[in-house]
């Protein structure tokens, strides 16, 4: 991949300029019983949201009555999941089972970039799928031929592609920087503002190019969804009947939950400045948008949603009746 062999070429390089080949990952520190627990606690969090978010996609793609839109959205959502917990936790239940919590120079700077680039991608996915149930609501009648199959998988490339593209800016600021002075990032993970701490130069410029960048990102695919959700809430109050506004309502609350969850945690962790200086209170909100939302996501768009619900429980039911051993498809 170009940028692992751009992370590799330029870390060498910084290597030449500073004493700093590897960064020492703090985690979060504590006697052995207690980081015995949390190895447990993530690990379980972990594994339900691998589980859930797979079980979603085998859903999803075998009951044939789910193959629209949301649907669709849905099933990139949950694999995005799957590599966003991916990029973290693995290497947090390695420092808690095993106390190393070195991290190589290069491998630092790509998990940080992986973890904003999912991050991104995440931001822009809601915003499509705020937008889809915006056609959904308020032109029923048209959704069909404006959510087309090429509208959706070109909305789905946008999303990947803003995702990958929007945090190039930061990496290549962040790999620019000289790295000469102490390695250790206060953190369970290499984030960008804890890194920034390390910097042998004066990074305020920086921070706030970085700011800026995610401003634009987070609040704009925000804003793009509360728009959305705006003008759905207000074709919904149009409906005379209280069934009807009940059942449209329904649709697009799942989505309104996880939208809550993942934007109320993210702003207050990358564009309010009062928390930047609370590392320990950044740890704590860090680990409800990177594993405790991912890990929900499934359940909620299970249990909230009645089409996910029947379609569940027809595959279980098939599974029983037919008696023998179930085949994955193709």
């Amino acid at each position: 991949m170009a940028f692992t062999k751009m992370v590799e070429g330029s870390s060498a390089d910084l290597r030449n300029d500073s004493s700093v080949t590897e960064f020492i990952i703090v985690g979060f520190p504590s006697t052995r019983d207690v980081e015995v627990s949390l190895f447990i606690l993530f690990l379980s969090l972990y594994l339900l949201s691998v589980t859930g978010n797979i079980i979603i996609i085998m859903t999803l793609k075998m009951d044939t009555q789910l193959h629209t839109p949301m649907y669709f959205f849905l099933g990139n959502l949950s694999f995005l999941d799957v590599g966003y917990t991916t990029v973290t936790v693995p290497k947090l239940l390695s420092i808690l089972l095993t106390g190393v919590r070195t991290i190589p120079f290069a491998g630092c700077l790509l998990q940080s970039y992986f973890f904003f680039f999912l991050g991104t991608a995440e931001c822009f996915l809601l915003a499509v799928m705020a937008y889809d149930r915006y056609i959904a609501i308020c032109y029923p009648l048209r959704y069909s031929v404006i959510m087309s199959q090429k509208v959706c998988v070109l909305l789905i490339i946008g999303s990947w592609v803003g995702g990958c593209m929007a945090p190039l800016v930061a990496a290549f600021l962040v790999i620019s920087l000289p790295f000469c002075g102490p390695n250790i990032v206060n953190h369970f993970f290499c984030d960008i503002p804890p890194l920034l701490k390390l910097a042998c130069v004066d990074t305020s410029i920086t921070q706030k190019v970085i700011f800026l960048l995610s401003a634009l990102v987070i609040l704009g695919t925000f804003l793009s969804t509360v728009v959305s959700y705006l003008y759905i809430v207000i074709t919904i109050l149009r409906i005379s009947s209280s069934e009807g506004r009940h059942k449209a309502f329904s649709t697009c609350a799942s989505h309104l939950t996880v939208v809550s969850l993942y934007y109320g945690t993210v702003i207050f962790m990358y564009v309010s400045p009062t928390t930047r200086s609370s590392f320990n209170m950044n740890k704590i909100v860090a680990v409800v948008y990177s594993v405790v939302t991912p890990t929900l996501n499934p359940m909620i768009y299970s249990l909230r949603n009645q089409d996910m619900k029947k379609a569940l429980k027809k595959i279980l039911l098939k599974r029983r009746t037919h008696g023998k051993e179930f085949e994955w498809p193709k």
